[in-house]
């Protein structure tokens, strides 16, 4: 129920938004420093290159730069 949205177009928003968390904790990702992640470098990313934002790309690129020590964790 989207009573409390403001409008549809929060609505939508909203929406969006919680598919994207919902997405990062179904992909084992922490939705938080996901998004902070993302915030930060989405404005100096390539168009060619906005798939590794996404949450189960995220997550590969952010294990392959992990040492190898680190990774057995």
């Amino acid at each position: 129920n989207w009573t409390f949205a403001g409008s549809q177009r929060g609505a939508d928003r909203a929406a969006i938004m919680l598919t994207m968390i919902t997405t990062c904790r179904l992909n084992d990702v922490d939705p938080k420093a996901w998004l902070a992640d993302v915030l930060a470098r989405i404005a100096d990313l390539p168009s060619s290159r906005l798939h590794e934002l996404l949450p189960w790309e995220w997550k590969l690129l952010r294990q392959t730069d992990k040492p190898a020590s680190q990774q057995a964790a």
